[in-house]
């Protein structure tokens, strides 16, 4: 049995599932299950080991309405892949129009269950109760995730079949609806993997590859339910910047249900013949971003080979797909400003060396005090803003070049709503937002030069604090403020359009949605891989914390970094090889993969690249 929140025992029927640990061995407190108890909500399991495979349990014979109700419920948290024993607590036609893939709806609890008798005549053939709970999440037909509050509520009505006088549900909502708990237990998280479309002007480099997170059960054949998830094409969120190869109404060849790799790690996949005519290039695009979607996926594949009909198509593995990915490269450096006002840089691993060295060009001289920096992917140039926040430099990290003359001048008077920390796309666009209030923008400076060109952002409702753009250069995350001084986290894609007349682009910031809903407020954050944030913030009470976050406002697995108080700024890597940097009360600071926070050295304002 579970345990309650408190720790306490939680005493709950197990009519409808049971697990296979239990079948295994029949330990005592499996083998003598509870048949009756108390109605209550079902967040029916406390999460388990991964490993416990959990099945459902058909209907017993002259079962009450609500035993039906909460077996139907507990039966959705089962691994059951078609919910075919939960269908066996509906009424034929029922189970032929409910859609359990339509939707799943996440409560804080699990859903409790208000009667409603019909008529209200005692021995009635009909009955009626409304699941209730409080909603934090949904999960689409797309299997895309979007955060959700307010109350949940939805009726399941019951009728008893006049010859076999058992009772069965004939209506109820489409998807399904479990707890928080249940969810995390029976879904998981998944990157697959699509190439950018929004590429800036001019752009000849190999297109970059881009997450697109989703949620799959976790023990229902997970592998072949990416292949098919990713083969249906984006999700509608992202589809306006990011492209397919694969040719349109690509699909898994008929009959085949379940994919599996061999025992060399290479996965084969039968398309239809929708791919049957594509090219050498476009096949190994595709393998490329099934590779990708997989390895996020598992380990036990490095290699996939396409095949259409009875042709071999194409294959592709390991070192091959990194060609193709497009993505920036592997950071050299860690840059952060010294106590000399120098731009200075050190050896980006876990055990490199503290000593750090100024870097060539003007920013490596200390001539003006910096407040903070930005690299660029290539590591060639980098972007400052002065000590007063009033100016923004732009200069050579390979040359001896002189600073010159600012690229971007904020006339807000307050030094605090002058201009954000600059961050660099990989295209070798330029980033910043100028907070003044009474001319906020979001600005993009085209290869960190000319006339800044003015981002519209139209759903925007608030001031931006803070910018950083994600390495695939479609996706920025943004520090936004409204009215009070606390900030929120929020994710938008970045689409460009065709040119002006006057030869320059269109840019605008959509599609804006928070990714930390429960936190009060946002005072630092980085991207720190493909779909995933590092955030410093406020919890309700005031309290510090730090934590990650998924762009699609879901809370990943695994543990959050060690905490550290007095984060003012915070960097990550793309690679979770490369540890978290933070500039603290006690200077820079570096949290090492499994380790506790580690002093390097006296500075501020560190950063990656990007």
């Amino acid at each position: 049995m579970g345990a309650d929140r408190d720790g306490g025992a939680r005493r709950r029927p197990m009519r409808a599932a049971t697990y296979a640990a239990c079948g295994a061995v029949l330990l005592a407190g499996c083998a003598s299950m509870p048949d009756s108890g108390d109605l209550r909500g079902v967040d029916s399991t406390p999460r388990q080991d991964t490993q416990v495979r959990v099945f459902a349990m058909p209907p017993q014979d002259d079962a009450q309405p609500s035993d039906i109700v909460s077996g139907f419920l507990e039966a959705l948290t089962s691994d059951d892949p078609n919910y075919s024993t939960a269908r066996q607590y509906l009424t034929k036609t029922a189970s032929q129009t409910w859609k359990p893939g339509l939707s799943s709806t996440v409560l804080a609890d699990g859903p409790g269950m208000g009667p409603n008798r019909l008529g209200g005549r005692e021995g009635a053939d009909d009955l009626s109760f409304t699941l209730t709970g409080t909603q934090v999440a949904k999960v689409d037909e797309q299997q895309a995730y979007s955060p959700a509050d307010g109350p949940y509520d939805a009726p399941v009505h019951l009728t008893r079949d006049k010859k076999t006088k058992q009772w069965r549900i004939d209506r109820l909502p489409q998807g399904v609806v479990m707890g928080k708990s249940d969810f995390q237990r029976n879904y998981m998280s998944v990157n697959k993997y699509y190439f950018a479309s929004n590429a800036a002007a001019g752009t000849t480099t190999q297109p970059a590859a881009v997450a697109d997170p989703v949620y799959v059960r976790r023990r229902v054949d997970p592998m072949t339910q990416m292949v098919r998830s990713l083969l249906n094409g984006p999700t509608n969120w992202l589809d306006h910047v990011v492209r397919t190869s694969f040719p349109t109404g690509t699909a898994l060849k008929d009959g085949v249900t379940t994919l599996a790799p061999d025992d060399q790690n290479k996965l084969t996949v039968p398309l239809n013949e929708k791919a049957r005519r594509v090219g050498q290039g476009q096949c190994n695009e595709m393998a490329a971003q099934l590779l990708f979607t997989l390895q996020n996926l598992t380990p036990a594949v490095d290699q996939v080979e396409l095949q259409s009909g009875n042709s071999r198509l194409c294959s592709l593995g390991e070192a091959e797909a990194a060609t193709a990915r497009g993505s920036v490269q592997q950071p050299g450096y860690l840059y952060f400003i010294d106590n000399k006002n120098r731009l200075v840089r050190m050896g980006a691993g876990n055990n490199s060396s503290p000593k750090a060295e100024p870097v060539a060009g003007a920013f490596g001289e200390g001539d003006k005090e910096l407040r903070s920096v930005a690299v660029s992917h290539d590591e060639d140039k980098a972007a400052a803003v002065s000590g007063d926040g009033k100016e923004l430099y732009v200069a050579s990290l390979v040359s001896g070049d002189s600073l010159g003359t600012p690229v971007l001048t904020s006339h807000a008077k307050p030094e605090q709503e002058r201009l954000t920390a600059p961050s660099w796309d990989v295209h070798g666009d330029l980033w910043v937002a100028d907070r003044d209030p009474g001319n906020p923008r979001l600005l993009l400076l085209e290869q960190g030069k000319g006339e800044p060109l003015a981002v519209k952002v139209p759903e925007l409702d608030g001031r931006i604090r803070d910018v950083r753009v994600a390495a695939d250069g479609v996706r920025i995350a943004l520090v936004v403020a409204k009215g009070s001084k606390k900030s929120s986290l929020l994710i938008g894609r970045i689409e460009r359009r065709q040119e002006t007349a006057e030869g320059r682009p269109t840019v605008s910031v959509l599609g804006l949605h928070s990714a930390t809903p429960e936190l009060e407020d946002v005072t630092a954050m980085s991207w720190a891989g493909d779909s995933r944030l590092v955030v410093v913030g406020r919890e309700q009470g005031g309290l510090q914390t730090m934590r990650y976050a998924q762009v699609d406002g879901s809370a990943p697995e695994g543990q959050a970094p060690a905490a550290l108080s007095g984060i003012k700024e915070i960097t990550a890597a793309e690679s979770d090889r490369l540890p978290l940097v933070a500039d603290s009360e006690d200077g820079i600071v570096r949290l090492p993969s499994g380790g506790q926070w580690q002093k390097v050295t006296d500075g501020v304002a560190p950063v990656y690249p990007g």
